[in-house]
């Protein structure tokens, strides 16, 4: 078709039209040129009499002014917490106020020394090499010991969490294997094809596991810290590449500390999300936490407190819209979440590759894979994403260095063990353990809700029931069972304590007997509503308090200090709290 020809009188209004738009800028510009001249004559007039060399000085003393002001007030972490950081450190500088917090400093490290049971009872340690070495039989002996140490018995389903199988057949598999494979190392896949091949089938079972596509990837680490870990390098670094000199990942104050070690290891800037009343990342704050410098977007499926899943979808919409990679946390729940539509047990919402904007999945096969402890999964939607995760040193003089993770030499007894779980096992086997996990898990919640003075937060949908209660504090509770030989996880902000549960709770009458012990230790605390409590729930309950959170760090500190401890405990002093880790 035939371009109509613009008749004369059609060009004149369209002239008319751009002198009428350009008549109305005049008066703007008319000001603006104002103000400029203003300006400028009142730095000439602030100049005037100066020297050049003076002009010089203050315009680098201003400049270097400038970068150290945008260098103080943006930092990986807050301009806030550091005044507060500031302000207490000064705060113990003082004479007096500062012997009073070191006193009560001292005092919380002696409770906290005296109260970890695995310190306790210890008479001797092995602090050097035995001359001559001792025979195999010696040393299995010598191991039956250490084995046997410890009050807690897992094998009676009285743990949170923390062995999430336990099975003897499947036990006496994984030793044989890891037995075959126990001088392997994947550093070395020339060496040792096979053990390649096993963590290539493992990582792609996985993707097939959570939907998915061809492009899917991923890489086996030792564990969720790791797999999180590999996850927020490869996006530090995407964002690098993007221009992003400072760059800040989005996270649920709900999700693992993992995001917290990340932010400090990788000099990420951490900004927590809040949680809404049904303990699911608030996803508008999300929205509008979202910056120029936004890297990274996170959700948990579920997460470690509550047991609750995030709005994957919503905020998946979110990293959509503003094309910023989103990370799934499914650590804890992975491997059942997976399973749970044919299970019988359909979620809500989808949580998987499935969904559109998910990059990344972190899952651990050490956890509900049922796979011994030291392997998890990290998987990326496409290889473009795993390419940031990997560390080469081209240049080194041992030769061309490259490691996909953190490690570099790994335990190929691990990988091969956690294949031959999968195998074992099959999807079958996951399906059944799956319906029994979550069966158990739906019992307990209805039970706990029907009884007086506790409650559940949000709507679990998985394995984690977290409890909480307006009437007492419900740290009691946590040394009330604990007394009983219970080994529950102690939370925080809000206080409340959680159970994990596993097939060591799907026994027959541990389900029963878990439900009898909660009602007859609230039962007994309703009998001293108001007593004090003692033991870890007091140190967690203290440790809430204190505005000054370096402290609660310096506190801690004993605990890790205790880990590596091999003097004998001097005092028999021991708190009635809770006897395990928390």
């Amino acid at each position: 078709m035939r371009k109509r020809r613009r008749t004369k009188k059609e060009g004149d209004d369209d002239e008319e039209e751009e002198a009428a738009g350009m008549d109305a800028i005049i008066p703007y510009k008319e000001i603006l040129q104002m103000y400029w001249e203003k300006a400028t004559s009142f730095v000439n007039a602030q100049c005037e009499g100066l020297e050049p060399w003076q002009l010089v000085g203050l315009t680098f003393s201003s400049t270097l002014l400038s970068v150290w002001l945008h260098g103080f007030l943006f930092q990986s972490e807050s301009l806030m917490s550091r005044t507060k950081k500031q302000f207490f450190k000064l705060l113990r500088k003082m004479p007096f106020v500062g012997a009073m917090i070191q006193k009560k400093i001292d005092e919380a490290l002696n409770d906290v020394t005296s109260s970890l049971s695995f310190l306790k009872d210890e008479k001797d340690y092995i602090k050097a090499l035995p001359e001559q070495g001792m025979s195999q039989p010696e040393v299995l002996e010598k191991m039956k010991e250490y084995s046997a140490k410890g009050d807690v018995r897992w094998q009676d389903g009285k743990v949170s969490g923390t062995v999430y199988s336990g099975e003897e057949k499947l036990t006496h598999l994984l030793v044989k294997v890891y037995g075959e494979f126990a001088w392997s190392n994947p550093l070395h896949p020339d060496i040792f094809p096979g053990l390649r091949k096993m963590e290539a089938e493992v990582v792609r079972i996985a993707c097939t596991l959570f939907n998915g596509g061809p492009n899917s990837c991923g890489a086996m680490t030792s564990g969720g810290t790791e797999s999180i870990l590999m996850a927020c390098k490869a996006y530090r670094d995407l964002a690098y590449e993007r221009g992003i000199k400072q760059p800040e990942m989005l996270v649920p104050v709900s999700a693992h500390a993992a995001f917290d070690k990340a932010a400090h290891y990788f000099g990420l800037k951490l900004v927590h999300i809040p949680l809404t009343k049904a303990m699911e990342v608030d996803v508008q704050a999300m929205r509008r936490a979202i910056s120029k410098n936004t890297a990274m977007l996170v959700c948990s499926a579920p997460q470690f407190p509550h047991g609750i899943m995030d709005p994957i979808e919503e905020v998946a919409e979110l990293a959509v819209r503003y094309k910023i990679p989103f990370h799934v946390d499914a650590c804890l729940g992975g491997f059942l979440i997976a399973f749970m539509d044919k299970a019988g047990f359909p979620l809500k919402r989808p949580f998987d590759f499935r969904v559109k904007g998910v990059t990344s999945i972190s899952a651990d096969t050490h956890k509900y894979g049922y796979a011994p402890k030291g392997s998890s999964v990290v998987l990326y939607s496409d290889k473009k994403y795993r390419s940031y995760q990997f560390f080469i040193a081209p240049d080194w003089q041992g030769g061309i260095y490259a490691s996909p993770s953190v490690a570099g030499s790994r335990p190929g007894g691990i990988i091969a063990a956690c294949w031959a779980t999968l195998m074992h096992i099959g999807e079958s086997g996951y399906v059944e353990a799956t319906k029994r996990i979550i069966k158990t898990a739906r019992f307990l919640e209805s039970e706990l809700r029907k009884i007086d003075s506790i409650f559940i937060f949000g709507k679990p949908e998985v394995s984690v029931l977290s409890i909480g209660s307006d009437t007492f504090d419900i740290y009691r509770l946590s040394n009330f069972l604990a007394a009983k030989g219970w080994n529950l996880n102690v939370l925080q902000f809000p206080s409340s304590i959680h159970l994990c549960i596993t097939q060591l709770h799907t026994k027959p009458g541990v389900a029963e007997q878990f439900l009898k012990d909660v009602k007859d230790s609230i039962e007994d605390i309703m009998k001293d509503v108001n007593a004090k409590t003692t033991g870890m729930g007091a140190i967690y309950g203290m440790a809430q308090s204190v505005p000054d959170r370096s402290l609660v760090a310096e506190i801690s500190q004993a605990y890790l200090d205790g880990l590596y401890s091999t003097d004998v405990p001097c005092s028999e002093k021991h708190m009635n709290g809770s006897p395990g880790h928390h």
